[in-house]
């Protein structure tokens, strides 16, 4: 008697054990099934035909949702037999179906945060496990669909205007991709429309750093911050210096440059930094044309003083416009080099126009307003 017992007892231990290890067969099978018919809406697939409406089945990601459930249900039972618990196999799957639930249930933010945070614990604890990195695919696939799930709530949260939002899941998209440029581009946007500019002047220069294509770009846009919210000129003069030196060639960065070093009175600086460009290359019209702005923008200060003086002070008023006039003429050059090198160089012909016409110079006027004419309108 005592023989069937103990005979029924080991059976029923050894079928215990069994279903366990069938769950987890079953949760691999069903993921299996996800893989090959689930993973991709084939209404989305090229050329595909979106199936009619069924109401009960509801949308395609409904039925994705309650797939990746059915198979969590049977991992869930897996990972918490004696059998089955402590197997890196065990906890990938736990982890595939999180991330997968995290990155196709968008809609429920909420839901998709639990799910993301449950595969996060799911992918520490396989690796805890995975002393020989076998599942080293799945893990990747996991952290994966946890970027994915992020990326969505991120750029959700962007075109709802939410930028703090927005802002968290670029960073810490970022934070996981150390040498991908463009989560830190995304972070330095919202940081921008957020108003926190140092952290968007960090992130653009991260992506300076990883040699974008945007560098360029982004140092104008850093500069810029730098120059408007910041104030500080100091600094914004040092990121010139670092911009020009890597993309000498860029007419924009020198002309900020240019206009810096006349708005902080250091004319001398600017002058010396387009005498050398003009000698390395004389042929390129922006160069002259900006020499000559550093003659002109200092005159046209000077009418701004002049415009404040008393018309009874004659005499203050006739030094101030003798100054004015005396900048003028060593600007005009530069103007007429410029063009000489581009005869359709719009900048320097539409401030040659304005000289004549303080100068009272009717014929070279006409002259300049008839060749700005015939250029084609934008």
């Amino acid at each position: 008697m005592k023989k069937i017992f103990f005979s029924m007892l080991f059976v029923g231990i050894s079928s215990y054990a069994n279903a366990q290890k069938a769950e987890l067969a079953e949760a691999k099978k069903i993921w299996g099934i996800f893989e090959l018919t689930m993973s991709v809406d084939p209404a989305k697939k090229e050329g595909a035909k979106a199936p009619a409406a069924d109401a009960k089945a509801g949308t395609f990601v409904d039925r994705q949702i309650a797939k990746l459930n059915e198979g969590l249900s049977h991992i869930d039972k897996a990972t918490a037999h004696d059998k089955t618990k402590d197997l890196p196999e065990t906890w990938v799957y736990k982890a595939l179906f999180h991330s997968t639930l995290a990155a196709v249930d968008t809609l429920n933010i909420e839901n998709s945060i639990k799910n993301q945070k449950a595969a996060e614990e799911a992918i520490a604890k396989t690796k805890s496990l995975d002393t020989k990195n076998d599942q080293k695919d799945f893990v990747a696939q996991a952290e994966s669909n946890i970027q994915v799930a992020l990326s969505a709530r991120g750029i959700m949260a962007y075109n709802k205007k939410d930028y703090a939002t927005a802002l968290d899941y670029f960073s810490q998209i970022a934070a996981k991709n150390p040498t991908d440029p463009s989560w830190f581009l995304n972070a330095g946007v919202a940081a921008n429309l957020l108003g926190k500019y140092p952290e968007a002047i960090q992130n653009f220069k991260k992506v300076i750093s990883l040699n974008s294509p945007d560098a360029k770009n982004l140092y104008s846009q850093i500069i810029n911050i730098t120059i408007e919210k910041l104030k500080d000129t100091t600094t914004a003069i040092a990121l010139l210096d670092e911009a020009i030196a890597k993309f000498p060639d860029d007419s924009d960065l020198i002309g900020t440059q240019t206009d810096l070093y006349i708005a902080t009175g250091d004319v001398v600086k600017s002058q010396a930094s387009l005498t050398k460009l003009i000698a390395k290359d004389s042929s390129k019209p922006v160069y002259q044309y900006l020499m000559g702005e550093t003659y002109y923008k200092q005159a046209l200060q000077m009418q701004e003083q002049r415009n404040k003086i008393d018309s009874k002070k004659v005499k203050e008023f006739d030094a101030i416009t003798a100054k004015m006039v005396a900048l003028i003429d060593q600007a005009l050059p530069y103007y007429k080099k410029s063009i000489e090198l581009d005869p359709k160089f719009v900048p320097a012909l539409e401030t040659l126009k304005q000289i004549y016409g303080f100068k009272n110079d009717t014929e070279n006027f006409n002259d300049v307003k008839k060749k700005l004419d015939a250029l084609p309108q934008n």
